[in-house]
């Protein structure tokens, strides 16, 4: 490509325009990634970079990616882009590697979350007023709500650089779509998956229908706290006088319908007398370890009767609390209850937790219909379609569940209204009531407080197939690792069969019709419109007669009852729709209208090699996914998942619109640009699975340690390549690899470490560790800018042709590296150093053939050389070491000083870099020596024991003391099997653990004079260094002078002067600091470029600065 570069330099070879068209010291990154995208746009590089890799026989070199579909009637939050970022990560990468990655975006459209937006945009708020408007409008409203913020979404996920495919995005409401979960549906009820039953399931009143057990257990807030009053009801027994069972509910409006009391086999009850209060001479039947909760109830000197075990009292039978369900026609064969009510049996879940330890058993809970049906007792439900009660309880009819609890409470305790038809010796007693707050489930839609129902829902028979369901598991890489068999394998383990039907009107229809004469009853699945035609005459079509498989058009399929010789009855479609989550659940295959079209597409592109969403949908999408594909295909749908955390706000709570605690996304990008917030969300814990707080400091500070750096080292090449050859230039390219043994070390270490670079983040994303390869950049990034740009300044200034070209191959496999880590920033720098078309369309920077294992040009280049490294790695521990004591004693750097002793076991490695050493530590001498020569140099080294009183505390108990005394008179050593160390006490050795104490080894001078002017710290890997913090006139002339050089370069900086310009240089220095100045003047004119250089006497330091 040719560069487009405007001015006469080399740097940028091409350019967007923009931020882009120079090489600034500090570009607005926000401006720069906007030219970018914008180039993208024009040159069309997304698909450029999807069609340049080849599909390959039978899609083999194709990397296949699922997208997860959101909902698009709200706005994408820091939760969407973070799975967005790494929804990018991966694929860029993976095209590198040359594969072709397709990623299609897809919209979720159907269900609860669209039908409540569309409730809230018509202003209606029930069931019955959508009927009243009629379900084709109704839906119509929903159609359009659900696709409101689709141009939003497309404008977030095109400015945080996620590179999707919008234009042949599936949606989950289109035709093809439908009619591939259609096939789904009758797929599974062909294979016995499918079917309808009666039971007990989380009901939203207000919605109207039933969830699904995973829909509870998705985040964590549709569990909050909720008062309630609890009741203990004492129940009448039949066959033993004045003696009762007490019963323990938290949820009063079912006591009317209690049908049984279950105990626990194993658990001891007992039977108590009163003989005092208004109980006296009445006996009561206890759970034993719950008795203390009802001494004020029984009074002081109650007796106890008996003890007994819970088996001891199945079959007791005792009187119904209502009259509702209570008489001999009640308790005959057909009726509610039936013979077998009214009695107590055992069950497993009875536990001695809180209430009497006797279970009340109504068919509002799942367990409680379990036990009721397996004992052949007939229940009914009392409640209406939006929980308010019927005639069957005609003292609360009309009353909605929770309003029902006082007025029940209140005839409880009175022995009045339906409680005064039962006989007083039958009547049970109000025992006691309390005021409760438990974690209650509320509906995640609309935060209703749910009821547990018995409803009608078809299922999908999970139970069946779980033990294959954990087998397909095993084959499946989580991210993190501990998800295969914690979260995910404890949700298989414990699966339920999931109802998949609601009873709602905007979603796919349950292709079931049956016949509307019990007499003659006939179930007909329809798995296609193909099939539907043939038996109803033509597809189901909407009012322009296009088809259309939503309500209410598919309702109006109907025909006459073939198994009716009297051809009066007809075949109706059962009116529920699928749960959307069997919508999403069929993505793998629905999006390719399989099996209708793409049968061969569908089946190479699955299982897919990648999906990210976070980690609660360990009990959504990914379980679904899961559930389908086995059911569906016995494979796994995916091989490779990462589940992320939650997204924070700035105090630590979960984001909120209303509590305004996270920075606005769109601030964000416009203040500090997307790579930084892509970078500090994927280099996060948040990846591993824990949460991430989200705050402008944790991007910013981002903008400051990676984004900056990385664009700092590239405006320093592009300054001293532009300014060479008297500002012609210098044109870099990359180095060959018989140059690289030729090259002075430091240019090796950093082609050495380059290497290591691309290893650690291509083994990093090769296992899809996002985070680990943004450490290994981060690392890097260190290395390459405060170290050898910083220790090799000075040959770029003499315009060294290796140092150029070592910069450039740095920097230009550095930028491919990174390219999926930050996009925008990685494509401006690379094509400003190449010229090239994008880095996106670059190869990985392969070190090795993948196919032959030959070294490729770049391998042979960028050597590993483990000796120089380590040798390096020991000098920038000395560095480190050095600067952290020259900030604890307050020395500034530009201070020179006038001794540093390094002791380290491989002297001679260390001590080729003495020069570095100086300079970058700005010291006059360094003298080295091993640890066993310390001694001679006049060093000692001296071992200190802390012992962690706290910690060890507990285990030692008063020993501690003894301990405490011995590591300060110095009676203890060091275990040498263990490294522990062992302290003497007066009742003998005691080896201390890990925790317990800290070792801390330092070197002083043996002249007592000289320790106290003296500094030291250990080193990391082994050694210490000293240094010597005695400052002498000298010394501090010398400092005075390099503050002076320092606030002349500022001056150029500020006068906007280039690099190579000359100046006249006017000092104004105060009277005590002129002789320093004199004295040091060949070094300040020698740093600045001053060709004159004049002093005055002035009160403070002032500099003036003229081009010369």
């Amino acid at each position: 490509m040719v560069s487009e570069t405007t001015n006469s330099h080399v740097y940028p070879k091409a350019n967007e325009g923009g931020e882009t068209a120079s090489v600034a010291p500090n570009p607005s990154f926000p401006n720069m990634e906007e030219t970018v995208l914008k180039y993208w746009d024009k040159d069309d590089t997304f698909n450029k970079s999807v069609e340049r890799n080849p599909s390959g026989d039978h899609s083999q070199n194709e990397f296949v990616f699922f997208d997860g579909p959101p909902f698009a009637n709200g706005l994408p939050h820091y939760g969407h882009l973070l799975t967005g970022y790494a929804k990018d990560v991966i694929p860029r990468y993976q095209t590198m590697k040359g594969r072709k990655v397709n990623r299609v975006f897809g919209w979720d459209t159907h269900g609860l979350p669209a039908e409540l937006e569309a409730q809230k945009e018509l202003g209606i708020d029930s069931v019955d007023q959508v009927k009243e408007m009629g379900i084709d409008k109704f839906n119509d409203a929903c159609r359009a709500s659900v696709l409101k913020y689709t141009n939003e979404w497309k404008d977030y996920v095109h400015r945080q650089a996620r590179w999707v495919d919008f234009e042949h995005g599936y949606k989950t409401l289109n035709i093809p779509y439908m009619e591939s979960v259609m096939w789904a549906f009758k797929q599974l009820y062909e294979k016995g998956l499918a079917y309808q039953g009666y039971r007990v399931l989380p009901y939203c009143p207000k919605d109207q229908t039933p969830l699904s057990a995973h829909e509870l257990r998705m985040d964590a807030d549709v569990y909050q706290d909720r008062q309630d009053t609890t009741v203990s009801v004492a129940v009448k027994m039949r066959d033993e006088d004045d003696a009762y069972a007490v019963f323990w509910t938290t949820t009063p409006w079912t006591v009317p319908t209690n049908f049984a009391i279950v105990v626990g086999a194993d658990i001891d009850y007992v039977e108590v007398r009163p003989t005092q209060g208004k109980y006296a001479g009445k006996k009561f039947y206890f759970g034993k370890p719950l008795l203390s909760k009802y001494e004020k109830e029984l009074g002081e000197d109650y007796e106890v009767v008996r003890e007994l075990k819970g088996s001891e009292m199945a079959g007791w039978r005792y009187w119904p609390v209502f009259p509702y369900f209570a008489g001999d026609k009640a308790e005959s064969e057909g009726n509610v209850p039936g013979p077998e009510g009214y009695q107590i049996f055992t069950a497993d879940y009875v536990d001695t937790v809180e209430g009497t330890g006797l279970v009340h058993q109504a068919p509002y809970g799942e367990d409680d219909m379990n036990t009721l049906n397996a004992h052949g007792i007939k229940s009914t439900d009392v409640l209406d379609a939006g929980c308010r009660f019927t005639a069957q309880c005609p003292d609360y009819e009309g009353m909605y569940v929770f309003d029902a609890n006082k007025p029940i409470l209140r005839n409880l305790r009175n022995g009045d209204g339906p409680l005064a038809e039962i006989p007083a010796e039958h009547r049970a007693i109000l025992f006691q009531e309390k005021s409760y707050v438990h974690s209650y489930p509320h509906c995640w839609r609309c935060a209703t407080p749910l009821i547990y129902k018995p409803v009608s829902s078809w299922f999908v028979s999970v139970t069946k197939i779980k033990p294959r369901l954990l087998e397909l598991n095993q084959q499946i890489n989580w991210i993190p690792e501990n998800v295969k068999d914690g979260q995910f394998g404890k949700w298989l383990a414990n699966a339920r069969d999931w109802s998949i039907s609601r009873n709602r009107f905007w979603g796919s229809p349950i292709p079931v019709w049956v016949s509307d004469d019990p007499k003659y009853p006939r179930v007909d699945v329809y798995g296609s419109l193909d099939e539907l035609k043939a038996d109803f005459g033509d597809y189901p079509r909407d009012h322009e007669g296009n088809v259309n498989m939503h309500r209410p058009y598919i309702d109006e399929l109907t025909r006459v009852n073939p198994d009716d010789p009297t051809g009066k009855s007809h075949m109706h479609r059962i009116s529920d729709v699928l749960d959307c989550w069997f919508e999403s659940g069929s993505m793998s295959f629905a999006q390719f209208h399989y099996p209708f079209e793409n049968k061969e597409k569908f089946e190479q592109h699955f299982p897919a090699d990648y999906i990210v969403e976070y980690i609660g949908q360990t009990r959504g999408w990914f379980y679904l996914l899961h559930v389908m594909a086995t059911a569906l295909f016995d494979r796994p749908a995916f091989k490779n998942v990462i589940c992320h955390g939650i997204v924070l706000g700035s105090d630590g709570q979960k984001m909120s619109k209303h509590l305004r605690n996270y920075p606005d996304v769109n601030g964000v990008f416009d203040k500090y640009g997307s790579d930084a917030m892509r970078w500090f969300l994927m280099s996060s814990p948040i990846l591993r699975g824990g949460n991430l707080i989200v705050t402008a400091e944790g991007i910013r500070d981002t903008v400051r340690q990676v984004m900056l750096p990385v664009w700092s080292s590239y405006y320093f090449f592009t300054l001293y390549a532009n300014a060479a050859n008297g500002g012609a230039g210098f044109d870099a390219r990359q180095l060959r690899a018989d140059e690289v043994a030729g090259l002075p070390e430091m240019d090796r270490y950093l082609l050495a470490r380059t290497r290591r670079l691309v290893e650690r983040v291509e083994k990093s994303l090769d296992e899809f560790a996002i985070s680990d390869a943004c450490d290994a950049a981060s690392d890097f990034i260190d290395v390459l800018t405060n170290w050898y740009i910083r220790n090799t300044r000075d040959r770029f200034w003499k315009e060294d042709a290796n140092a150029f070209n070592t910069l450039y191959t740095v920097l230009e496999a550095f930028m491919r590296v990174i390219a999926p880590l930050a996009p925008m920033e990685a494509e401006a720098v690379w094509r400003g150093l190449t010229g090239g078309e994008s880095v996106h369309l670059a190869d990985w920077p392969f070190l090795a053939d993948e196919q032959t294992g030959e070294a490729t040009e770049l391998g042979r280049v960028l050597v590993d050389d483990p000796a120089l490294v380590d040798a390096m790695e020991k000098v920038r521990e000395v560095v480190s070491g050095t600067l952290s004591m020259r900030k604890t004693k307050q020395i500034r750097v530009r201070q020179p000083l006038a001794k540093l002793t390094v002791v380290v076991e491989d002297v001679d490695a260390v001590k080729a870099y003495d020069e570095i050493l100086k300079s970058e530590l700005n010291i006059k001498d360094i003298e080295f020596c091993t640890m066993e020569d310390a001694g001679s140099q006049g060093l000692k080294i001296v071992h200190e024991l802390k012992v962690n009183a706290r910690a060890a505390g507990p285990r030692l108990g008063k020993q501690v003391q003894f301990a405490i005394k011995a590591s300060k008179t110095g009676a203890w050593h060091v275990d040498a099997a263990t490294g522990a160390p062992v302290v003497e006490t007066p009742n003998g050795e005691v080896a201390l653990e890990a925790g317990e104490y800290e070792l801390i080894n330092r070197v002083e001078e043996e002249n007592a004079a000289e320790v106290d002017a003296s500094v030291s710290a250990a080193l990391p890997t082994g050694g210490f260094v000293i240094l010597d913090t005695v400052l002498t006139a000298d010394l501090e002339a010398e400092g005075y002078a390099r503050d002076v050089i320092r606030a002349v370069q500022d001056a150029r900086k500020a006068a906007d002067l280039d690099i190579a310009d000359r100046i006249a240089l006017v000092l104004t220095v105060p009277s005590a600091n002129v002789a320093d100045v004199e004295r040091f003047r060949d070094l300040i004119a020698h740093e600045t470029l001053a060709t004159s250089f004049a002093v005055k006497e002035g009160a403070e330091l002032g500099v003036e600065v003229v081009k010369a």
